[in-house]
């Protein structure tokens, strides 16, 4: 059995099971609303993962606690495909990238887009990128500057960079992603078209449009990567949510007082009550 303790998270694997067959929802209409991998999901159900990740399960609990589905996404208007996912551009298909089964689309795909046209490509999926918010931009930028100046007066070897640049995680034609801030420490990883392979550092400010995609599709793929430590900012709760992926360890913490980056023994001290400014800046 499935159960955790953790603040905010009261599900157990029964209890899934119990208001999925409620909702009437299929493992693929489950894993399109909530953001987790099918593959991830079945493993839950079926009890072969025995302690899942806190963040997962919440939000499958998300979806299944939630009482007012819209109605673009209610399962009982009609049925998914296995291969359809909600949360993919689809309306980039409309500039002319080829028609596909999610999960086979590559790097050569994006070429059709127009010039300027964000996206990200996870395992093949096509994900769109929505404008960043002027807060979301400000705390990007303040934590920017305290890295780059902390590196250029180190007089270190890290590369620190700004979005939008593409990181290719994998080295391969089926995945390119773009933080929010990254640090390379590497400089044979780096060329014009971006990284090719796993940064030291990435931090993602979370928006509405991105949350269960940084939070779950984006940890994922960035751990098993090979990325050292993934900062998430949440600017609407205040919080700030770090993966060390070496010790590993997770820490949720309030955007208050000061944190080190790990990867630089804990320097530089970043201002967490300077980027809770910024974030509640035009609330």
């Amino acid at each position: 059995m499935i159960i955790l303790m953790e603040k905010g998270v009261s599900m157990n694997r029964e209890d899934i099971l119990r208001l999925k067959k409620e909702k009437k929802y299929s493992a693929a209409q489950l894993s399109d609303l909530s953001g987790v991998p099918l593959g991830t999901l079945t493993k839950i159900l079926s009890g072969e993962t025995k302690n899942p990740r806190v963040d997962t399960m919440k939000a499958i609990e998300d979806v299944l606690l939630h009482e007012d589905v819209p109605g673009d996404l209610d399962p009982h208007r009609y049925e998914l495909k296995p291969s359809e996912t909600l949360m993919v551009a689809e309306k980039a298909l409309a500039y002319g990238v080829p028609v596909k089964e999610q999960g086979e689309y590559t790097l050569s795909d994006l070429e059709c887009l127009p010039e300027g046209r964000l996206v990200e490509l996870i395992d093949g999926v096509i994900y769109d990128m929505a404008s960043p918010t002027l807060p979301h931009q400000n705390i990007a930028q303040s934590m920017f500057l305290s890295v780059f100046f902390y590196v250029q007066k180190k007089g270190g070897k890290c590369h620190v960079s700004l979005a939008p640049v593409d990181v290719f995680l994998d080295c391969d034609d089926r995945t390119s992603v773009i933080p929010d801030l990254f640090i390379v420490c590497d400089r044979d990883k780096l060329s014009k078209k971006g990284v090719n392979g796993a940064p030291d550092f990435i931090l993602e400010v979370l928006s509405p449009s991105s949350v269960r995609k940084d939070k779950l599709i984006k940890t994922g793929k960035y751990l098993d990567s090979g990325v050292r430590e993934y900062w998430i900012i949440d600017p609407d709760n205040k919080m700030l949510i770090i993966y060390d992926c070496v010790k590993p360890d997770t820490k949720i913490l309030p955007l208050k007082g000061k944190q080190g980056i790990g990867i630089f023994g804990g320097e530089p001290l970043i201002d967490l009550d300077e980027l809770r400014r910024l974030a509640e800046e035009f609330d």
